[in-house]
């Protein structure tokens, strides 16, 4: 007889050890690949992991785009990275109305896909495409023709009036007439992890991330033949790559057997499934321009400091968006899985993926707060080399900026994962009031508070940055504990007649 030691080392006792039931491990046995790959049947981490990994690696290259500006414009001057400090909540206000309805297709489209309406996930991509391509155009022409009257509500100092917010115009208005191109790309990614396929977007990012790289320093400094255009070459070279980004996503969704099956008529904005993609798109807009309006007001406030400062405070989001990818990836991810758990009707595999979630993000930011709230200065000095003194006054501002913020990063992370399952659930207006009660009700007066009448000067300002992220994460977590997320929002389809239910299988 075999030994105790032998029996446990047996591949199939440990199988038996993984698999508590029979049915746990003749699911194993009989799975296709895709099966094993479903966010609704087997194994969860693996296929979360699978579908989560390639957001993140979106979300760094999406910070790259940012980051590669900056590192250049760091080179042309201070005042053209204080411009961008400036220019991009502007420009997210503006383009978070068409983000909403974009969320919104993708939720639409993970719960049809998890009730295995495929000509449903088909339809809603079309409407998607469709009105949000009408929403782009009507955006861009909005925000070109506003972009020097939002410039001059903010109370900027004398000295960022004049050397920073005309450089912020003119980045603007490039990027506001490249709209459409802005949205294509944000449109497919959404369509397509939507259905659970994030690779595919992953490599256009890629390739739309190296246009944007090889474009840059000919467009700001005038290398070779190009012009040198300063902060609106860095608005051009990124609008060119998105534009880049859209034309092959287009491709991909009509030309290839990736990703939802679009039909030309889709195409054609009806009232019903545009009325779906409203009630859901209206609230993740709100909360998106929220945001934005948010990020505005605390910009307005910023202004007011010198140039160094205002700097700082750019600098310092673009790498905080930097070291919180994981959270934001995983929160994409989650819109998806708990999505398509709701629709193939399994609350409690949702809820399980929303747990893998939490334990997931929790570990890698701890890991990075860490490493972050030791070495600031290191990190800073990469985007500003430069030993002038603005230089040199920004990174001391930028780093003391990322030591404070460090101590949220857990709970940021924790935050953004409710937000993806809320959304996913189709929950979009429980995601806005958390939002607004993180910026609004906590972050905004706080930034106030302290930057102002306590005195702090630009501490308060970095210091409220974390308390918004705490008390949001604490709220959202509370309400999340309630369960009453866990339901669908699209109706049963019937059934999909094909071959197979008219005439037996012979495989």
């Amino acid at each position: 007889m075999p030994t105790a030691s032998e029996v446990a080392s047996a591949p199939c006792y440990r199988l038996l050890l993984v698999f508590k039931t029979p049915d746990d491990l003749r699911y194993v046995m009989t799975a296709t690949h895709a099966e094993r790959a479903s966010l609704t049947r087997g194994p969860l981490l693996r296929p979360l992991v699978r579908l989560a990994w390639p957001l993140v690696a979106i979300q760094l290259l999406q910070v790259a785009y940012n980051l590669v500006d900056t590192v250049w414009l760091g080179r042309l001057s201070a005042d053209a990275v204080g411009a961008l400090s400036l220019a991009f909540p502007l420009v997210f206000l503006v383009i978070a109305v068409g983000g909403g309805f974009t969320a919104a297709g993708a939720i639409l489209i993970a719960q049809h896909t998890g009730a295995g309406g495929e000509r449903g996930a088909g339809r809603i991509a079309g409407q998607t495409l469709g009105f949000v391509s009408l929403v782009a155009v009507a955006v861009g022409a909005f925000g070109f023709l506003v972009t020097g009257p939002m410039l001059a509500l903010l109370p900027a100092d004398a000295a960022t009036a004049e050397r920073v917010v005309p450089l912020a115009a003119e980045y603007m208005r490039v990027f506001f007439l490249g709209a459409p191109a802005l949205f294509g790309f944000f449109v497919f990614t959404a369509l397509m992890r939507g259905v659970g396929d994030t690779r595919t977007p992953l490599a256009v990012m890629v390739l739309s991330v190296v246009v944007n790289v090889a474009l840059d320093p000919f467009l700001i400094f005038g290398w070779g033949p190009f012009p040198a255009w300063g902060v609106q070459g860095a608005a051009v070279a990124t609008v060119t790559a998105r534009g880049v980004a859209t034309l092959a996503g287009l491709y991909v969704l009509f030309g290839t057997e990736l990703g939802p099956t679009i039909e030309p008529r889709d195409l054609i904005p009806k009232p019903g499934p545009v009325r779906e993609i409203v009630e859901l798109g209206v609230p993740t807009a709100l909360e998106q321009s929220g945001t934005a309006l948010a990020m505005v007001v605390a910009t307005a406030m910023v202004a007011t400091f010198p140039p160094a400062v205002v700097a700082a405070y750019g600098l310092g989001n673009r790498l905080l968006s930097l070291v919180t990818l994981p959270a934001m990836g995983l929160s994409q991810a989650l819109d998806t899985a708990v999505g398509q758990n709701l629709g193939a009707n399994e609350p409690e595999r949702a809820t399980r993926a929303v747990k893998l979630g939490l334990g997931l993000v929790v570990s890698v930011l701890a890991v990075v707060a860490v490493v972050v709230a030791t070495v600031p200065e290191p990190i800073v000095s990469v985007f500003l080399p430069g030993r002038s003194e603005a230089a040199v006054a920004t990174i001391g501002h930028a780093s003391t900026y990322l030591r404070i913020a460090s101590v949220a990063f857990v709970f940021f992370g924790a935050f953004q994962v409710a937000m993806g399952t809320f959304r996913g659930a189709g929950n979009t207006t429980t995601a806005l009031a958390l939002s607004l009660v993180a910026l609004w009700v906590v972050r905004l007066p706080a930034t106030y508070l302290l930057a102002f009448p306590l005195g702090w000067g630009p501490t308060g300002v970095w210091t409220a940055v974390a308390l918004g992220d705490i008390v949001g994460a604490l709220a959202a977590l509370a309400w999340l504990s309630r369960g009453t997320w866990k339901r669908a929002v699209i109706e049963p389809e019937p059934p999909e007649t094909t071959t197979s239910d008219v005439v037996p299988s012979h495989d």
